[in-house]
């Protein structure tokens, strides 16, 4: 077992701490991003991964240098959100857990990216961290398969990465920090998970319905609808629809697109709490040729 240092701040992290703790890791500090004000009140809110650091009772810090302060064998990074710098890598080997098959998806938005290409398949690499952006040698990876059919959206998809990333990582680290080896260099043509802009969050009708069910599964779609915001939390595509009217017409349960119709499940108008598409459609009563995005 290790004495190490974990690094990390979202839900996504959190499987990884616990499943180190549970194998019997030394985790000597947790570093987490600082805590942020959140709310109405502006009360100071811990980010997931430093509130599950403090219940199981292991020291925590916002500041990066202090992992060098610890005797800590080697660090390991889950979704940390900020660059390591070189000063630091140089006295502490660090292992990052990126949910991605690199070099496909380097960067800060991996899932959601895999989801918008239409990737068949995504899945957790382990690496050595390097100052490059994802560049490091990988110890480990493993796939699996995105069922677009299914619906799962990025938040279902990142949560089942992170419980397979954290029995990856315990099993890359099962033998020790000696016995990690340089890993293997990626191979393949990179690309660059860009962070998501609030643009690519709102549904153009004159796309594909292919790639608007894309945009559902970010689990951050918007419209509008008689001049008020309307979230679309579930949908999917009938590529093949001969909706015949101009994108965006609502008919029926279906939205005409570019080509196709999306087809709703889930929405939730401005202001108030989610409900069926059906509920919402009894409730407004579009008019024939009435569109959403108008």
């Amino acid at each position: 077992m290790s004495r190490l240092v974990f690094l990390g701040s979202p839900d996504a992290a959190v499987p990884s701490l616990r499943a180190l703790v549970e194998a019997g890791h030394e985790v000597a500090l947790v570093v987490s991003q600082p805590d942020r004000r959140r709310g109405r009140g502006g009360a100071l809110v811990s980010s997931p991964v430093k509130r599950a650091a403090v219940e199981l009772g292991i020291g925590t810090t916002d500041r990066l240098d202090d992992v060098l302060g610890v005797s800590a064998e080697i660090g390991v990074v889950v979704a940390y959100g900020r660059i390591i710098p070189a000063r630091v890598l140089d006295q502490l080997a660090m292992v990052n857990v990126h949910f991605s098959l690199l070099p496909r998806w380097r960067g800060a938005a991996p899932v959601e990216r895999a989801l918008l290409a239409g990737d068949a398949q995504t899945g957790v690499c382990i690496m050595r961290l390097e100052e490059g952006l994802d560049t490091g040698p990988v110890l480990a990876r493993a796939a699996v398969g995105i069922d677009h059919d299914g619906r799962e959206g990025a938040t279902a998809l990142t949560a089942r990465l992170a419980e397979l990333g954290a029995g990856l990582l315990v099993d890359t680290l099962a033998g020790g920090v000696g016995a990690l080896g340089p890993g293997a260099p990626q191979e393949g043509e990179p690309t660059y998970a860009a962070k998501l802009e609030p643009g690519e969050f709102h549904l153009d009708w004159s796309r594909p319905s292919v790639e608007l069910a894309r945009v559902v599964r970010l689990d951050r779609a918007w419209t509008t609808f008689r001049g008020q915001r309307l979230r679309i939390l579930r949908a999917w595509a009938d590529a093949g629809a001969d909706a015949g009217a101009l994108p965006g017409t609502v008919t029926g349960d279906r939205a005409a697109a570019g080509a196709g119709a999306l087809v709703l499940e889930e929405v939730q108008p401005e202001g108030r709490k989610p409900m069926t598409a059906g509920d919402w459609l009894r409730g407004v009563r579009p008019a024939p040729g009435e569109r959403l995005g108008e």
